[in-house]
């Protein structure tokens, strides 16, 4: 009778150990094969051949800015790429924050610019905001960030930087 506990609990362990090894789930999407476009999702990537896109500048400080105000700013970016650039979408992480983006393709050599509005209404303290720019570029996305300072908010008293808040 003890022989056969034993060898009913060996069975349980190593079936046990069998699933454990079958189950493997990547560290990051990063480990992910490159053509699988991590956080990209199928519909989105890009039919047309690849290319590059270089920008002049990927983030963009605001400074200190007043609530309820509304500021503007333009990426520029030129094709480096053998192949047109073709950008198929483009959406900020909230709402407050717009890109607009060329609809044409943009042929290798030229330049061409996402201009962002981000509207500072009811936005208090640092923010910091991005805009998720979809191409046939390797990567699928390309990433630009924002930033502002606002000063106020219900649980501020009036900050010194106050008087030097742009208008």
């Amino acid at each position: 009778m003890k022989n056969i506990l034993i060898f009913a609990f060996a069975i349980i362990l190593f079936t046990s150990c069998e699933k454990e090894k079958k189950f493997v789930v990547p560290k990051t999407s990063l480990d992910l094969p490159k053509q699988e476009m991590p956080g990209v999702a199928p519909e989105n990537r890009p039919k047309q051949k690849l290319t590059v896109i270089t920008f002049e500048k990927t983030e963009h400080d605001f400074g200190i800015i007043k609530a309820g105000n509304e500021v503007k700013y333009s990426f520029k970016f030129e094709n480096t790429g053998k192949n047109d650039l073709i950008i198929s979408k483009a959406f900020g992480s909230c709402g407050c924050t717009v890109p607009e983006f060329p609809k044409e393709p943009i042929k290798p050599g030229e330049e061409g610019k996402i201009k962002v509005s981000f509207n500072s209404k009811n936005k208090f303290g640092e923010q910091s905001k991005t805009i998720y720019v979809y191409a046939n570029t390797e990567r699928g996305v390309e990433n630009l960030k924002i930033k502002a300072l606002i000063p106020g908010g219900k649980t501020r008293k009036k900050s010194p930087i106050t008087n030097s808040i742009k208008k």
